[in-house]
């Protein structure tokens, strides 16, 4: 393809190595000004780095990039927006306590001739930005107070406040509510009315279908294929995405379910605000059963899930493992007593990011045998064991034990965490959005793990936002409201339609209503 002032960018034979490993191996990239593009691949196939490439967060050893027809040479941050890109990582980059005003103006205030910021007329900037694209956003709240949805479109208007053009969103559904999303669409299909572009990396087959125009897919680096997104099916996206077909639906046999292994009776928890979150919560999951926990962020989740690792004081009520009680104690007998949790927050609660893959592999029993003999690590042993979860798991880049975790991608990171809490043989795994950021076969392989642990005998702890896993992978399926559960269905028992409605507060009776 020819390159034309009718592309808002066009890539040319981009290659990235880092070491011996090749990332991008001679990709090429033609995006129309004015649509959605997407940007399809599995976890480390090089949609990130691709991007990263593009917005001079990463120099290629080989190509050209061509924006409106004209070659450029982006080799920072800054360059790149001038030339009127913008890029919302998938991993936030938002001051906690700063407004919202605050974090958008960072770097680019608005001084009058004393050097002083104009805050009044920045914040004026960002009205107007709010309302000509459907953002809602408080300019006055601190980042701390607001929904991740909300963190969201405040990196969005940091890139519009800085004049983007083309907005390259990374991973962009992967912390949003069913709702959110539908908005964020919304507001995608805005920008796009007002004449911007969007590339966005993802890889929800779904969000593609109803978010965009025209579809790349890369695999392990190289170039597969660009489609019309209207002109695909989801399982031909994921075919030509893996190389393979991938089941969309999860095959699995009716569970067996055996002695109650986890109780919680009767809790209460209160959140940061001192406020009760989780109030006189009861919940039972049975050896051999997968229980999911359904609902909108924010209603209980994150305090019960904190409550049961002892990251956070129970104010009442009991959590019981084998019989015996837990809460209020430490995490490390959390652990002790066999109870392993894949984190929402990867990098916050589930990796120490300058640490190597290996010794994140051993975290929690660095100090046992094999791996620790008479108070000194044993190397050998420690890497021998990373490598098998690696190759068990299909951890990329292979042979990346070595490296820190932060190398991985995204995808990447939380299939070691996986390798690793399943590793530790638990009574019980407590999943939190096991498959967030993750690739339609690395979910398939994800769901798997968990059905062939609660075959194995485990009980299963499923909190998602995603009702879709709730409702395939759960063999029970309790719905959370306002911090307690407020219904529990065997599945197949129950549609979609009335645990979304449970999700909202609404009750059973209302729907024939």
């Amino acid at each position: 393809m020819e390159i034309s002032e009718q592309y808002a960018v066009q890539m040319r034979g981009i290659t990235k190595m880092f070491g011996t490993f090749c990332a991008l191996d001679d990709i090429n990239l033609d995006v129309k000004k004015g649509t959605i593009h997407a940007l399809l691949g599995e976890n480390g196939a090089g949609k990130s780095t691709l991007m990263n490439v593009l917005y001079g967060l990463y120099k290629a050893d080989k190509g050209e990039i061509y924006l409106n027809g004209k070659k450029v040479n982006i080799k920072n941050p800054g360059i790149a927006i001038k030339n009127g890109i913008g890029m919302v990582h998938q991993h936030f980059m938002l001051v906690d306590n700063f407004t919202v005003t605050e974090n958008i103006v960072l770097g680019s205030e608005i001084t009058n001739k004393f050097g002083v910021t104009n805050m009044k007329k920045a914040r004026n900037e960002i009205l107007n930005i709010v309302k000509k694209y459907g953002l809602e956003v408080d300019p006055d709240a601190k980042i701390e107070n607001i929904s991740v949805g909300m963190q969201q479109r405040v990196e969005i208007l940091k890139a519009l406040y800085r004049g983007a053009d083309l907005l390259i969103l990374d991973e962009p559904t992967a912390v949003l509510t069913p709702q959110e999303i539908r908005e964020l669409i919304k507001i995608m299909h805005n920008l796009i009315e007002d004449g911007k572009t969007i590339i966005i990396i993802t890889h929800k087959l779904k969000e593609i279908k109803e978010s965009s125009d025209v579809c790349t897919i890369i695999r392990r680096g190289k170039y597969v294929d660009t489609v019309k997104v209207n002109e695909v099916s989801k399982e031909e996206l994921a075919t030509m995405m893996v190389g393979h077909e991938v089941n969309l639906v999860v095959n699995k046999t009716p569970a067996k379910p055996k002695e109650v292994v986890f109780e919680i009776n009767n809790l209460t928890v209160k959140n940061e605000r001192k406020l009760d979150a989780v109030k006189n919560l009861s919940l039972k999951v049975h050896r051999g059963e997968i229980v999911g926990i359904a609902g909108i962020d924010g209603n209980g989740q994150k305090e019960l899930v904190e409550a049961i690792t002892c990251l956070t004081k129970v104010e009442s009520g009991t959590i019981k493992i084998n019989g015996e009680e837990i809460q209020n104690t430490t995490p490390q007998n959390v652990i002790k007593h066999k109870i392993s949790t894949i984190h929402e927050d990867r990098q916050k609660r589930g990796l120490v990011l300058d640490f190597t893959v290996s010794e994140n592999a051993i975290i929690e029993k660095y100090n046992k045998e094999p791996f620790c003999k008479k108070g000194f690590l044993d190397k050998e042993k420690i890497v021998e064991h990373t490598k098998k979860l690696i190759k068990d798991y299909d951890v990329r880049p292979e042979n990346c034990e070595l490296m820190p975790v932060r190398g991985l991608s995204g995808g990447n990171q939380q299939k070691l965490i996986i390798a690793r809490e399943v590793a530790n043989n638990p009574d019980l795994l407590i999943a939190v959005q096991p498959t967030r950021g993750m690739d339609v076969g690395a979910i398939e392989y994800v769901h798997k793990t968990l059905i062939n642990e609660r075959d194995k005998g485990k009980a299963v702890l499923l909190i998602s936002l995603e009702l879709d896993e709730v409702m395939n992978v759960s063999d029970t399926i309790a719905v959370i409201y306002d911090g307690t559960i407020v219904e529990t269905f065997k599945q197949g028992e129950v549609d979609e339609n009335t645990i979304g409605l449970l999700m909202a507060g609404g009750k059973l009776n209302e729907k024939s209503s």
